[in-house]
C-alpha cells in the first residue's frame, strides 16, 4: 500500500504550503489581538453607562459631600444608599476593574466597587413571537440582562445604578472568516500564477534529464522563466549539446576501431583457408569468429543507449517464438511455454538480442531453456529458466558486469568473454525496464527482462 505523503514534494507546493501556513499563524495572532481589544471595548461599552450616571449623579447632586441615604438623583438612575446593597447575581470582576479604571480617568476618587450581572425574564408579547423566530428560538422565553453597579463614594455612602447590556455576542468570527479568505485569495492566486510560470520550465527540465537518463537523447529545453532558471536550463543546454558532442566522438572512434579490426580478421581467415590441415584451418576459424563475436558484443555495449533503432509495437509473445523457432532449427533444447498476447513498445532487434544471449547462457552452463511470457501488473516479463546449478546470491550482480563469467578460466568451450549479461542490462536499461536474476526452487537460475506494458 501506498505511503501517503501529506507535505507536498514539489518547490511550488512547498512554497504554497508555506505562505498559506504563516498567513494562517498571522490571521490567528490577529484574531487574537482584535478579540482581546473587542473585549476591551465591549467591557467598556458595559462599564461606561453606569460610571457615568454615577459620576453625574454626585456632580449635580446638591449635598453630594454628605446628606441622607436612601433618596435618588434627579433622573431616577441612581439611588443613593447608606448601607452596602446586597447584589443577587452573578459576580463581575472585570467590571469592578474596568469601572475603578475609570474613575480614576475622570478624576473622581471611590473606596470600593460592587458589580453583578442579573438576568429576568420578560413576558411574552404578541410580536415577540417574530424576535423568537430571528432568534432561532421558538420555545425558549425572551430574556433581558442588566448590570448593577454599587460604588462606595464615601465611607458609608454608596450610589447603585443598574444599565441594560446586550445579551448576544456580536457575530465576530465570521467576519474574521471572511477576511481570512479574502486575504488567502489575494494573496495564494498570484502566488499560484508565480509558482506555475516557475514549475513549467523546471518541469521541462526534469522531463528531458530523465529522457536523456533513459534514452541517452534529450531534446533541447525551452529558456523561459525567471532568471535563475533560465540560467539553469542555459546551463543544462550547454551540457548536453557538449555531451552528444562526446558520444558522437565516441560512435565515431568505435565505427574506426570497429572497420580497421574486421580488416585484419577477414585477412586472417582468407589465410586459414589456404591451411592445408584440416582441424588447425578449423580451430584458426574458430578462433577467427569468436573474435568477430567479441568484437560485436564490445561495440554494442558501447554503443548501448544510442540505438539508431525506432521503437515500434510488437508482441512479445511472438518474438519470443521466432527466436526460440531459430534455437529449434539449430537443434538447441529449448521449449516455449503458451502464453497471452502482450504487445509493448519496444526496439524488437535490441530485444531479441537480450533473449537470444539468455537462452545461449541458459544451454550452455544449464543444459536446457525453458522460455515463457508474462503479464504482471503494468509489466511483461520475458522468463528464460534453465535447469543448471544457478548462482550463489552474493555473485549475481557482480555477474552482470563486463568481462565477469561465472566460471573462472577462460576456456572457449565453457562460455564466451563475460559481456552477454551486461549487454542485456544495458539493452534493458534503454527502455526502461530491467534484468532480474533468481535462483528456482527447484534447481537453476531464473533470468528475466522486465518491460513496461
Amino acid at each position: 500500500m501506498r505511503r501517503l505523503r501529506p507535505w507536498p514534494q514539489s518547490i511550488v507546493g512547498q512554497i504554497i504550503v508555506l505562505v498559506a501556513l504563516a498567513l494562517f499563524v498571522a490571521q490567528a495572532i490577529n484574531f487574537a489581538l482584535l478579540l482581546r481589544e473587542r473585549q476591551r471595548i465591549e467591557l467598556t461599552a458595559q462599564t461606561a453607562p453606569g460610571v457615568y450616571r454615577i459620576v453625574d449623579a454626585l456632580d449635580n447632586r446638591p449635598d453630594r459631600h454628605g446628606g441622607d441615604g436612601g433618596d435618588a438623583d434627579r433622573r431616577g438612575r441612581v439611588r443613593f444608599l447608606d448601607a452596602a446593597p446586597v447584589l443577587q447575581g452573578v459576580a463581575r470582576p472585570d467590571v469592578e476593574r474596568r469601572a475603578s479604571a475609570m474613575f480614576e480617568d475622570v478624576g473622581f476618587s471611590v473606596r470600593s466597587i460592587h458589580a453583578v450581572e442579573q438576568s429576568q425574564a420578560l413576558p411574552l408579547r404578541r410580536w415577540d413571537s417574530f424576535r423568537l423566530r430571528a432568534n432561532r428560538d421558538r420555545h425558549g422565553p425572551l430574556r433581558m440582562t442588566r448590570l448593577a453597579m454599587a460604588v462606595e463614594y464615601q465611607p458609608g455612602k454608596w450610589a447603585l445604578t443598574q444599565t441594560r447590556i446586550g445579551d448576544r455576542q456580536p457575530r465576530f468570527g465570521g467576519w474574521l472568516v471572511g477576511q481570512t479568505l479574502i486575504l488567502y485569495v489575494i494573496v495564494l492566486l498570484p502566488l499560484l500564477w508565480v509558482g506555475g510560470r516557475l514549475a513549467r520550465p523546471l518541469k521541462q527540465l526534469t522531463r528531458s534529464a530523465e529522457q536523456f537518463a533513459r534514452t541517452g537523447s534529450a531534446d533541447p529545453v525551452e529558456e523561459r522563466g525567471p532568471g535563475d532558471v533560465r540560467q539553469l536550463t542555459m546551463a543544462f543546454n550547454a551540457m548536453r549539446s557538449r555531451i552528444f558532442a562526446m558520444l558522437s566522438e565516441k560512435d565515431r572512434m568505435l565505427g574506426a576501431i570497429g572497420h580497421d579490426l574486421r580488416t585484419p580478421l577477414a585477412s586472417l581467415r582468407v589465410r586459414a583457408e589456404s591451411v592445408e590441415d584440416e582441424g588447425e584451418r578449423a580451430r584458426m576459424s574458430e578462433t577467427i569468429e569468436e573474435m568477430n563475436r567479441m568484437l560485436e558484443d564490445i561495440l554494442s555495449l558501447a554503443r548501448a543507449g544510442r540505438s539508431s533503432e525506432a521503437q515500434q509495437k510488437v508482441d512479445l509473445s511472438a518474438l519470443a517464438d521466432a527466436v526460440v523457432e531459430d534455437f529449434l532449427e539449430l537443434g538447441s533444447p529449448v521449449d516455449l511455454a503458451d502464453s497471452e498476447r502482450a504487445v509493448a513498445d519496444v526496439r524488437p532487434q535490441q530485444i531479441r538480442r537480450a533473449l537470444r544471449n539468455l537462452i545461449e547462457n541458459a544451454i550452455v552452463y544449464g543444459e536446457r531453456a525453458h522460455v515463457s511470457v508474462e503479464r504482471g501488473d503494468g509489466t511483461i516479463r520475458l522468463i528464460v529458466a534453465d535447469d543448471g546449478p544457478g548462482i550463489s546470491e552474493d555473485r549475481m550482480e557482480e555477474m552482470m558486469e563486463p568481462f565477469t563469467r561465472l566460471e573462472g578460466s577462460r576456456n572457449r568451450e565453457t562460455g564466451g568473454a563475460g559481456l552477454g549479461l551486461a549487454l542485456v542490462r544495458a539493452i534493458m536499461a534503454e527502455h526502461g525496464g530491467a534484468l532480474k536474476l533468481a535462483n528456482r526452487p527447484q534447481g537453476g537460475l531464473e533470468a528475466s527482462l522486465v518491460l513496461p506494458a
